[in-house]
């Protein structure tokens, strides 16, 4: 079984990969691409703290069945708000306190609350806590792609760094 607190730790510790690299990459490089079809670095990271704020807070809602018609139109109102143009400092900061006040706000919730069901827009059926594991593999996904970002500049991503000190 897994537990609550575990996802949350884990969830906790994707998002502070994408701190640190939102820290570490260049102010001036926000505007850096993969490749011409794909968001920026910055883009990204506000798409991390957007995404993550939206989805957990439709968690804490109360809402149920994210399938129902006209509900991804009113998935913005759980977001932050943060500004398309935010700085990279300020959303390194905005990335790691979004993420505190969320976890606070679900560490509170029930054994029972936890195993609640909600179905994924996509017609699944799943436990609030294998919603927040979808969450967390979604910034996971888009923390491969701030990795990659950094290995294109010569940069070294966090997880590589911590692998190295331990050598």
């Amino acid at each position: 079984m897994v537990r609550p607190e575990f996802v949350l730790e884990s969830w906790r510790q994707t998002r502070l990969y994408a701190v640190e690299a939102v820290q570490e990459w260049p102010e001036t490089e926000g505007a850096f691409r993969l490749a011409p079809e794909v968001m920026t670095f910055a883009e990204i990271a506000r798409h991390i703290a957007e995404a993550g704020h939206i989805l957990t807070g439709i968690l804490l809602s109360g809402e149920t069945d994210y399938a129902r018609e006209g509900f991804r139109q009113e998935m913005p109102r759980w977001s932050p708000g943060l500004p398309a143009d935010i700085p990279l400092p300020a959303l390194a900061s905005e990335l790691q306190s979004l993420t505190a006040a969320r976890i606070d706000e679900l560490r509170s919730q029930s054994p029972e609350w936890w195993a609640g069901m909600v179905k994924k827009w996509t017609g699944e059926d799943m436990t609030r806590l294998e919603f927040l594991q979808f969450v967390k593999e979604h910034e996971l996904t888009h923390l491969a792609q701030l990795f990659a970002c950094m290995r294109l500049k010569g940069l070294t991503p966090p997880t590589t760094r911590r692998r190295q000190a331990k050598k």
